[in-house]
């Protein structure tokens, strides 16, 4: 069982930048593929951001230049570095962890979720 806990969401304006972090506890002397996920009030969930246990990245389009997935094996972390945030990008954001080691991008494929962070962008 790996367990995830996410943080460093918040209020901002827009245009300013957040950085969060999920932190990952349990089984992780396996290798595991890590992504973004987020969820606006009303919609369903999407996938924002995929990071491959190697390092390999994938961004929705919508994110594309302005977010970064990365990761520290040692430290069993996980970040997404949030730019040039938009009002639109306001949303709970959801770390999840696969047993699959490269890239993931559908979230049937993720075993293991956090409890989520909010983040509201204000224009």
């Amino acid at each position: 069982q790996v367990r995830l806990l996410e943080s460093g969401g918040g209020l901002v304006q827009t245009g300013g930048s957040l950085r969060l972090s999920c932190a990952a506890s349990g089984r992780t002397s396996s290798s595991y593929a890590a992504g973004w996920f987020r969820q606006a009030p009303g919609k369903e969930r999407e996938f924002v951001a995929a990071i491959s246990w190697n390092g390999d990245t994938y961004y929705v389009d919508s994110v594309k230049g302005r977010f970064a997935i990365s990761r520290d094996n040692a430290k069993n972390m996980v970040y997404l570095q949030m730019n040039s945030l938009k009002v639109e990008d306001s949303a709970i954001y959801y770390c999840a962890a696969s047993r699959i080691t490269t890239l993931v991008l559908a979230s049937i494929n993720y075993n293991y979720w956090g409890q989520g962070t909010q983040v509201t962008v204000s224009s």
